[in-house]
């Protein structure tokens, strides 16, 4: 067959939908990427790392990856902001790896946390012995006592009354709540925060250009990916470490952030 331009551009019309399929499908489930994000414009504070929605599956390579990462990137600290796994049956090498982070790790639970009925407890102690903790509606301070980090948690599914609790802001300090649904930034009242961070969109995990992700699950409310102003302060939402339902990433990489406050 002569290759005209017809012939050519008919034969890029149909090999681009097995390209994507075959990059989302092999190549960006595990392609991680590092992400900058600097808020405010005063000296920074802390920098620290931010990850979020593991959905560890036994896949022990990929999380000692991502561990590795972590470390490199040598930060203050580290939140995460739920989802460790799936399947309680999992939940022991997820922790084997998460206790080698070198940096004090704080954390709470995603809904499927909750789904898969793991034990918070060797959770807890997995995180205080990175020298942070799993905040079930709690507060510390950050390792150099200048931040209040906040977890808030829920349940099994999302509800807008699990947010209206009263936070433990301090007026003294920078005040950083970490939560596992992003629509949670609209039911605060008007408590105010120096920055929310929050996860369970995946952002998307398949997204065309231009129209942004295709489906996001309830509890995002369009705060699906990225830097966001909300009614309770700043937020950024995670696209998140693992997958779920279909192990499936298009124009959506899974990510560590570094963030300086």
């Amino acid at each position: 067959m002569k290759l005209t331009r017809r012939n050519f551009l008919r034969l890029a019309l149909y090999a681009t939908p097995a390209v994507a399929f075959a990059e989302a499908k092999f190549i960006e489930p595990t392609w991680l990427k590092v992400r900058q994000l600097r808020v405010g414009t005063a000296p920074a504070m802390h920098r620290f790392v931010h990850f979020t929605d593991l959905h560890h599956k036994g896949d022990r390579a990929y999380l000692q990856a991502v561990v590795a990462q972590i470390n490199a990137l040598k930060p203050d600290f580290v939140c995460f902001t739920g989802d460790i796994v799936e399947r309680a049956q999992y939940l022991d090498e997820a922790l084997e790896w998460l206790r080698r982070i070198q940096a004090p790790l704080f954390g709470v639970p995603g809904n499927h946390d909750y789904w898969s009925n793991i034990p918070f407890g060797p959770v807890r102690e997995c995180f205080r012995a990175t020298g942070g903790d799993w905040l079930l509606n709690e507060h510390r301070p950050t390792p150099d006592g200048k931040s209040n980090l906040m977890g808030l948690t829920g349940g099994r599914l999302f509800a807008a009354r699990d947010a209206q609790a009263k936070l433990p802001l301090d007026a003294t300090k920078k005040n950083l709540l970490l939560m596992h649904y992003p629509a949670w930034a609209n039911y605060l009242g008007d408590q105010k925060c120096d920055l929310l961070l929050a996860g369970h969109s995946h952002g998307g995990q398949v997204r065309l250009p231009f129209l942004g992700a295709v489906v996001t699950p309830t509890g995002v409310e369009g705060y699906d990916l990225g830097f966001f102003q909300t009614p309770a302060g700043p937020l950024y939402v995670g696209a998140g470490i693992g997958w779920f339902h279909l192990n499936l990433r298009f124009n959506c990489r899974p990510e560590i952030t570094v963030i300086e406050i």
